[in-house]
């Protein structure tokens, strides 16, 4: 057997032993009994006690140790009613609501498989239909695009997960998209954190000896362990990922100053509902925020179109004038001409990258274990076809005789066994042993499959709530009180915010074939509109939640970002709806051919701009609000010019020396 075999077989018969015997037992009764110690010299069973003990409380077994006052041993215990799942207060809608969210985010979620096995540990013994075999009505509704997901993004997310549980140091070359270099970096990796539409991997860079954050998708090798060791650090008592969340694009980096900006009347609630936070505030017409790059500050205020004219910093309010200038400039006369794209050749290296992130193969056994025990119900042997097991735990055809022969070693020491399965053609007969029985139940979910569905509950939670017909909050915490006895705090808690409840009122508006009044902020206006819209669809392009409509008012479709919703209401008034309708697609966009300089070319490129060979970047962007992109051009600086169409070119000119103009602050902030 493999080295990796043995050590799964010591720690389920360790599991298994402790459980059976339910008294406090020292190490000389587990070397003697458990499968797998006893023929180990003392030294060798010292060290590999340790080491299997730690890997198992890391995995959530509550395996606890005291010391004996009055011989002076080591004493551990394992009590079965902590190892196993409590009862749980989901309900039958509940668990599907959470079935629907894995049929939202499967393909394009790098934690589906561990999400996969959570939930069938939390349905194991419901009803059949507590996990639909297909997706939900909700499932077809909605639509999850995450443009920074691919294969590579999901192997590399793969390794890190790997790392952070095992607390190894990683080396890898990283791409500084700001100074445009590439180097060797050695991290101690401490957290995954889903922010904005994309992956960071936070951790001590051990060069820089400081906190860093690290985009994942700029990750440009392999990711390697830096040494062989079993561990390489501890993760600091004082970390705490929830400090690193919730920041805007100008907030990346060290610190440099504070803002005062002021912000339209009809602006500010939107302000505080999107950037409300430990660091900004707002108080009356007035955004506060820390800045650690000013330019993309003032890209974002050149971006409000009106709607936000900065007070302090002086550089802040310099930086925006100029900047209309710029574009004002740029967009007057002639449009330049691109140089050539750049052709794209092969890359001679070529990388191997791992697969999706994978559930322990623990957790895996102890879920395949529970699973055949249960199929046999109170009866002493049972059949199961060989596809649900493969299908439901994600077994490869070839390796399910070798994981049922592993389960079949597990015993309780003194030769009791727990269960017998063996494959026949495309069944799989299994017999209870005389044990068997205790094992019945599912276990606690590990961290990683408790942080799957944390994660996925950032992604898809308001549709989880809106297929609960419950706050989100409270589905969450019945969740939580199952992840067993340790703390995820190197995950981050998901962060929902008004989004839910409109998600809810936008859902059920869409089953109802509703009309909907909607409160909204459009970008290129400064006061709230109201809209009646048919509601079709919703979808999750991340970071954003957006619903599709027919709008009634302008009788054309739209789409609504939830963001910018103060507020929705569902009226009486039913909605026949339009056949053949696509909400999804944009209907009568303006394609628009847009030049990058090379100042911003990468940024662009990483978004699926091309490449021009000298150093510059072009794009065709469709879009269905040309006073959008109007906003989004001028707030480049001059560093974005369209090259066509010749009518858009002369509005960027237009509203660029409006803003010029505008930006001038009307009063100086208080002191």
């Amino acid at each position: 057997m493999s080295h990796d075999t043995d050590k799964l077989i010591r720690q389920l018969s360790l599991v298994a032993f402790l459980m059976a015997e339910r008294r406090p037992l020292t190490a000389r009764d587990i070397k003697s009994n458990v499968e797998g110690y006893q023929e180990m010299s003392d030294e060798a069973f010292a060290r590999r006690f340790y080491s299997d003990r730690a890997e198992l409380v890391s995995l959530g077994v509550p395996l606890d140790s005291q010391r004996d006052e009055f011989t002076g041993e080591e004493l551990y215990t394992l009590r079965s009613e902590r190892y196993f799942l409590p009862e749980l207060e989901l309900d039958d809608e509940e668990l599907a609501a959470l079935q629907t969210c894995f049929f939202l985010l499967e393909g394009r979620f790098a934690y589906a498989e561990p999400l996969r096995l959570a939930l069938q540990n939390l349905a194991l013994g419901r009803s059949a239909g507590a996990l639909a075999a297909a997706p939900t009505g909700t499932a077809s509704r909605v639509e999850v695009r995450d443009p920074d997901y691919s294969p590579e993004l999901q192997g590399r997310l793969g390794k890190l997960e790997g790392a952070i549980s095992k607390q190894r140091t990683v080396k890898f070359r990283y791409w500084s998209i700001y100074r445009d270099e590439e180097e060797e970096r050695t991290l101690n990796p401490f957290a995954l954190l889903p922010e904005n539409g994309s992956w960071y991997v936070i951790g001590h860079d051990l060069e820089r000896d400081d906190i860093r954050t690290f985009r994942v998708s700029r990750i440009r090798s392999d990711i390697r362990f830096a040494t062989r060791r079993e561990r390489d650090f501890r993760l600091p008592p004082e970390f705490d990922v929830e400090n690193y969340r919730g920041r805007a694009e100008w907030q990346f980096g060290d610190i440099v100053g504070e803002a005062k900006i002021e912000v339209a009347p009809d602006t500010a609630w939107w302000v505080e509902r999107a950037y409300g936070g430990t660091r900004n505030h707002v108080e009356g017409e007035v955004f506060a925020t820390q800045y650690a790059s000013s330019n993309l500050l003032a890209r974002w205020i050149l971006r409000q179109d009106g709607r936000a004219v900065p007070l302090e910093p002086s550089e802040l309010r310099r930086l925006v004038v100029e900047g209309a200038r710029a574009a004002r400039t740029a967009h007057e006369g002639a449009p330049p001409t691109p140089a050539a794209e750049v052709v794209a050749g092969v890359s001679e290296v070529v990388e191997r990258f791992a697969g999706p992130v994978a559930p322990e193969r623990f957790g895996v056994l102890q879920s395949l274990l529970a699973y055949l025990l249960s199929a046999c119900g109170e009866e002493r042997e049972g059949v199961i076809p060989a596809h649900e097991l493969i299908n439901r735990f994600s077994i490869p055809a070839e390796a399910l005789e070798e994981h049922l022969s592993l389960l079949n070693l597990v015993n309780f020491g003194g030769g009791c066994y727990a269960v017998y399965a063996e494959v026949h053609g495309d069944e799989v007969h299994v017999d209870k042993e005389l044990f068997g029985d205790t094992f019945r139940r599912a276990p606690r979910l590990t961290p990683l499959e408790a942080r799957a569905i944390r994660l996925a509950l950032e992604f898809v939670g308001p549709m989880v709530a809106a297929g609960t017909h419950s706050p989100l909050d409270r589905v969450r915490a019945k969740l939580e009180e199952t992840f067993g006895a340790f703390e995820l705090t190197q995950t981050p808690a998901p962060h929902v915010g008004e989004e839910e409840g409109l998600v809810d009122t936008l859902t059920h508006a869409i089953d109802d074939h509703k009309l909907v009044e909607l409160e909204y902020l459009k970008p290129e206006e400064q006061e709230v509109v109201t809209r009646t819209v048919e509601p079709y669809s919703i979808e999750r392009r991340l970071p954003h939640w957006y619903v599709h409509t027919w709008d009634i008012d302008r009788d054309q479709p739209r789409s609504y970002r939830l963001d910018r919703m103060r507020n929705a209401k569902v009226l009486r008034k039913s909605f026949v709806p339009r056949e053949g309708f696509d909400p999804s697609e944009l209907h009568s966009a303006t394609t628009a051919r847009i030049w990058y300089s090379p100042a911003v070319a990468r940024w662009e490129v990483e978004k699926g701009a091309r490449p021009l060979v000298d150093g510059a970047a072009l794009a065709d962007k469709s879009v269905g609000s040309a006073e959008w992109l109007v906003g989004e051009v001028v707030s480049y600086r001059g560093e974005a010019i369209v090259l066509e169409p010749l009518e858009l070119r002369a509005q960027v000119a237009l509203r660029a020396r409006a803003l010029a103009a505008e930006l001038r602050p009307k009063r100086a902030a208080s002191a």
